[in-house]
């Protein structure tokens, strides 16, 4: 019953969004810290946004490249103020995603604050602008692109003395004006609003709880992570045969169970030292550098090839030898201290093993919440600290331990391999946010295809690493784990060809950066034009716009129309995003359907009208919104623009279909959001069978 409900109220919002179609989650004001502030004084604009329950709004202080539209606010220059220092954005919430984004973003609930500091330089003072951000919902996955423009007109406080006793009718008059635009801009927003971003949020696999529950999820999901990591370093040749040696100590003297307790308690706790020094040396801020910015993305890169190469057994990462010999030489003095400088001597002398795991984890947990390496540090020495204590408790359980032999050194020569894969995804997420083109998807792939075709040869014994032991014959568990591996490699293969390989599609560069796709698959005018004869051979912005599927049409609304009436077709308008994900979900789980596919092709002429591509055009070609007032000097501030104004939408994806002759209105009601394949068959057939019934 609570699923059916949850479905009930799912379409009711969506059925409103179809028809409610403006939406207006975030109201902005504006005000100066201080009213009256005196000439040469500095103070700060102060912009409040007050959000929709269940909605939330991007920051401004995160990687404009990710994906979703970070909030901008620009200041028009004159003589009455200057800027100073950047806009900062006042404690906004951060989240790191791993699933659409690859990286972090920041935003706020229910209210928001932005501040720029200004320098006032007359007593007459005029501040405005204009605002760009974008607010999505938990809930349905919307997203608003939120826009419009400010007006703060005041005196100095010198100007205002003077002017206290007679009635000012021209500031009076100011402020009229200010407030009218203040409200129009309101009334912009909303428009404005839903269009790019409706992946945005949907990006982040948001849904009513995001914002509490998958950082939970995802700490939690850390936390295993390093826990796992933990136990696999246990079975190193650095680590493992200390257990046996360790547990007797203890078990054959007073009070050993104690004792042994308290270790595993010393082990947890300078681990979590650790990770609690990385979380606050990076602080807040930091892990938006550290997954957006080539340069600790590549140190990563460089340091865990590092540690790859040194499990492979070139050569060993030790700590100074002095350094460790007076940390154990503290672990003779006895009772509590000398029990924490046994632990602490267990860390040092296993480095050369677990100083790799442990940085993978560090290196990870740097990129998210300032919790995740203290998180990270705990699970990984909590796996250090159970076996101990819990041999300490059943000794017993030490006749049946497998006995120390080549197959430790297994384990970490995988463990190179796996270092060695892993420092791809630092190279890539460089790669694709500088655009190098270093590391294309099909070259990405080509690499782990090799590194985990040698696990596989190495697991059946093919080829041997420098500290391996002769590998008379190949057991069982490494035979089955050879072909988990394998397989993992054979699935991996279609990918050099354009497969979409989606349960890696959070690890893999896109499809976009593919050289060679069988079919066409990536979606290119030039390449599916033939398709048509008719069909130009070179169409506006497909140098850098692209259609999914292999489709072809058109990116310019003007061009579209006259082919459109040139071939006697209706339009197919596709209000659509560069960081739209929903929009690409139904290309993917819509469009690709057979039939949906055929009829987009053979009965409508696309246009695919980005409404958040940054180009700026020509300046012959801007014009000023009689919606917002505002310039619009972009190709995705005028398809915007465009479809608030002609279609009364703001929403990505947002589907209208239109008369060439007539396209004042649209042939059916217009769709949003829905992956029901044969709602969206039915929506195109309804609107051929209009445009015929015109003809």
């Amino acid at each position: 019953m609570k699923k059916l409900l949850s479905s009930i109220l799912l379409l009711l919002t969506l059925s409103t969004i179809s028809f409610a179609q403006k939406v207006n989650p975030a109201k902005w004001t504006w005000s100066l810290s201080k009213p009256n502030p005196e000439v040469g004084e500095t103070v700060d604009v102060i912009f409040t946004v007050s959000i929709q329950k269940d909605w939330y709004l991007y920051s401004s202080d995160f990687d404009p490249d990710l994906g979703p539209t970070v909030t901008t606010i620009k200041f028009t220059p004159n003589d009455s103020y200057e800027t100073v220092g950047s806009l900062k954005a006042i404690n906004p919430s951060r989240k790191f995603d791993k699933e659409i984004w690859n990286g972090e973003y920041s935003y706020f609930k229910g209210k928001a604050e932005f501040r720029q500091t200004v320098k006032i330089l007359k007593d007459k003072i005029n501040i405005d602008g204009a605002y760009d951000s974008q607010s999505c919902s938990d809930v349905t996955g919307m997203c608003v692109p939120i826009k419009g423009a400010f007006l703060i007109e005041a005196q100095s406080a010198a100007a205002k003395k003077t002017d206290d006793k007679k009635p000012n009718l021209d500031s009076l008059k100011a402020i009229e004006e200010a407030a009218k635009l203040k409200a129009d801009s309101a009334a912009v927003v909303p428009t404005d609003s839903v269009a790019s971003d409706s992946s945005a949020v949907s990006g982040d696999a948001l849904t009513a709880s995001d914002e509490e529950k998958p950082e939970e999820t995802s700490l939690w999901g850390f936390f295993l992570l390093a826990l796992g990591g933990g136990f696999v370093a246990l079975l190193t040749p650095c680590v493992y045969p200390l257990i046996p040696m360790t547990v007797s100590y203890f078990t054959k003297q007073k009070g050993g169970l104690q004792k042994a307790l308290l270790y595993g308690f010393f082990i947890i706790a300078i681990y979590v030292l650790f990770g609690t020094i990385i979380a606050y040396a990076f602080g807040q801020a930091a892990p938006n550098f550290i997954s957006t910015h080539w340069i600790p993305n590549m140190l990563f890169f460089i340091v865990f090839v590092v540690f790859g190469v040194s499990f492979l057994g070139w050569f060993e990462i030790v700590l100074p030898s002095s350094f460790v010999n007076k940390i154990d030489a503290q672990s003779d003095r006895g009772g509590i201290g000398g029990i924490f400088f046994m632990a602490f001597t267990l860390v040092l002398v296993s480095f050369s093993c677990t100083g790799p795991v442990a940085g993978t984890i560090l290196s990870l947990g740097s990129q998210g919440q300032i919790l995740r390496p203290i998180i990270g540090m705990f699970g990984f020495g909590l796996a250090f600290a159970i076996p101990f204590t819990l041999f300490a408790i059943f000794p017993n359980w030490l006749q049946n331990l497998p006995k120390s032999g080549g197959w430790m050194n297994s384990v970490k020569v995988i463990l190179g391999f796996l270092e060695l894969a892993l420092a791809l995804k630092f190279l890539s997420t460089a790669d694709q946010t500088y655009h190098w083109h270093i590391l294309d998807r099909e070259v990405y792939l080509a690499a782990w295809i090799v590194i985990f075709s040698l696990i596989g040869l190495y697991l059946l014994g093919k080829i041997q690493m420098p500290h391996d032991s002769k590998l008379d014959k190949v057991s069982v568990p490494r035979t089955l784990l050879a072909i988990v591996v394998l397989t993992f490699v054979v699935y991996m293969i279609p990918g050099m060809f354009g497969a979409p390989l989606k349960a890696l599609s959070g690890w893999l560069p896109p499809m976009e950066t593919q050289d060679f796709v069988i079919g066409g698959e990536r979606g290119s005018t030039e390449t599916s034009s033939n398709a048509d004869p008719n069909f130009p051979k070179k169409v506006k912005y497909d140098e850098f716009l692209k259609l999914p599927l292999g489709l072809h049409g058109f990116f310019d609304y003007k061009e579209a129309v006259a082919y459109a009436k040139q071939v006697n077709k209706p339009l197919f308008i596709d209000f659509t995003g560069h960081g739209c994900v929903n929009c690409r979900k139904m290309e993917a789980a819509v469009w690709s359907n057979p039939e949906v596919k055929k009829r987009i092709e053979n009965d409508y002429v696309l246009v695919a009208l980005y409404v958040d591509d940054k180009t700026e055009l020509p300046k012959s070609e801007w014009y000023k919104s009689k919606d917002d007032g505002l310039e619009k000097t972009t190709i995705g501030d005028q398809n915007l623009d465009f479809e608030i104004t002609r279609f009364n939408g703001n929403a990505q994806p947002y589907y209208c279909l239109v008369d060439p002759n007539n396209d004042s209105k649209t042939l059916v009601k217009p769709r949003a959001y829905n992956e029901n394949i044969e709602e969206f068959i039915k929506f195109l057939e309804d609107g051929k069978a209009k445009f015929n019934k015109k003809k």
